[in-house]
């Protein structure tokens, strides 16, 4: 009798054993099953979007995206218990924003989101948000190519880079295109209208919907310094900027090495009907050089986010000449918030009084790729009309 009830009780200890073992085997499974789920991040809802990032042993983090008020603007996250800190935050306006995390002090990139543009030296997070500013902003259904491009520059005296779109059909087609010459700001280079100007996916979706004419777009490097981009490792030459010749060093090498390169090697139509040039901050600047340096070369012209602070006779001179060789559309575009905007005010009230027939474009915002892209996606739909 003794011997059973021991057996009883040490088959009651197993089985209590068991139970126990297997809750805990259980919830060690489920915890690693949660471990293992992806973070998804953002997630962008109907009303809200919500960022997530794990950080277990992090005892802060925070969110800074590019729609809050002033970079000193943040918000707290909250930790779950497996470590993964999150926060949702209502949704922004359509637009192209960047964003990045403040873990414990450090600021991070969202390693859960693929989608990254590259800003000078520097990598940002991208929150896409869709809707009517951004519509243009995603792949077309008919997408052309892009191509890094090596060209010699006689001119600067290197071998150099620069990015060609070419539109959807080009390859299978005889037609010949016109080009517009897409220049970029300080601290860009040739792939900053591309990453993000969202240049090729604005022309893309305005070609399909026969909103622009198929057009090449050539994208050139604006530093005389650099060969390409500094991802290329490659060594800078540095120019002392006082020096007159560096002055139009750039616009030179525009004229007599990129335009005879890129109607050489593609099927460009060479003629001022058919160039266009357009560029941001620095590459407005360029703009309004190279147009009153080379009148007659471009007859669309399109500076954007620049001015000149004086102005002196030799600039309205230049004018005169722009005004003489003739062109077909002189859109000029600026911020109402932008730190330039005394300085684009001058500049549209010199053209005024040269005679430069002329669009003043003026959009909320200031210095800003949001509006960069607004301009490009709103002149495109006028080029080589």
């Amino acid at each position: 009798m003794k011997t059973k009830v021991r057996f009883i009780k040490m088959y009651s200890f197993a089985i209590i054993c068991f139970l126990f073992i297997s809750a805990i085997t259980s919830q060690a499974q489920e915890l690693a099953n949660v471990r293992r789920a992806p973070i998804i991040s953002p997630e962008i809802g109907e009303k809200m979007v919500i960022f997530r990032i794990s950080a277990p042993k992090a005892k802060l983090v925070r969110l800074y995206g590019s729609w809050m008020k002033s970079s000193d603007s943040s918000t707290n996250m909250m930790k779950d218990s497996v470590g993964t800190w999150s926060v949702s935050v209502p949704r922004p306006a359509s637009e192209l924003y960047t964003y990045h995390f403040i873990v414990d002090g450090m600021t991070v990139n969202d390693v859960n989101n693929i989608f990254l543009q590259r800003d000078g030296v520097r990598y940002l997070s991208v929150l896409l948000v869709p809707g009517k500013t951004t519509t243009n902003y995603f792949e077309a259904n008919q997408r052309g190519n892009l191509k890094k491009v090596w060209y010699d520059s006689p001119t600067i005296g290197s071998n150099r880079h620069m990015y060609v779109y070419t539109p959807y059909g080009y390859e299978t087609s005889n037609q010949n295109y016109p080009v517009l010459y897409l220049l970029h700001g300080g601290g860009g280079d040739e792939d900053a209208w591309s990453t993000m100007g969202r240049a090729v996916q604005i022309l893309d979706n305005l070609i399909e919907k026969k909103l622009a004419v198929p057009m090449i777009c050539v994208m050139p490097n604006g530093n005389p310094g650099q060969k390409a981009a500094k991802t290329l490792l490659m060594d800078e030459k540095i120019y002392d900027r006082n020096d007159p010749a560096f002055q139009n060093l750039y616009i030179n090498s525009i004229v007599k090495d990129i335009i005879p390169y890129v109607e050489k090697n593609y099927r460009a139509i060479p003629n001022a009907d058919s160039r266009a040039v357009a560029g941001l901050s620095m590459g407005g600047a360029h703009t309004i050089s190279v147009t009153n340096e080379f009148p007659g070369t471009f007859n669309y012209i399109c500076p954007l986010s620049i001015g000149v602070r004086t102005i002196t006779p030799e600039f309205e001179s230049k004018l005169q000449g722009v005004k003489k060789a003739g062109y077909k559309l002189y859109w000029f575009a600026c911020g109402s918030d932008d730190f330039l905007w005394e300085m684009a005010k001058t500049t549209e009230a010199a053209l005024t009084k040269n005679g430069i027939g002329h669009t003043f474009f003026v959009s909320p915002g200031g210095h800003t790729w949001a509006n960069w892209r607004i301009y490009l996606n709103t002149f495109g739909q006028l080029l080589f009309k």
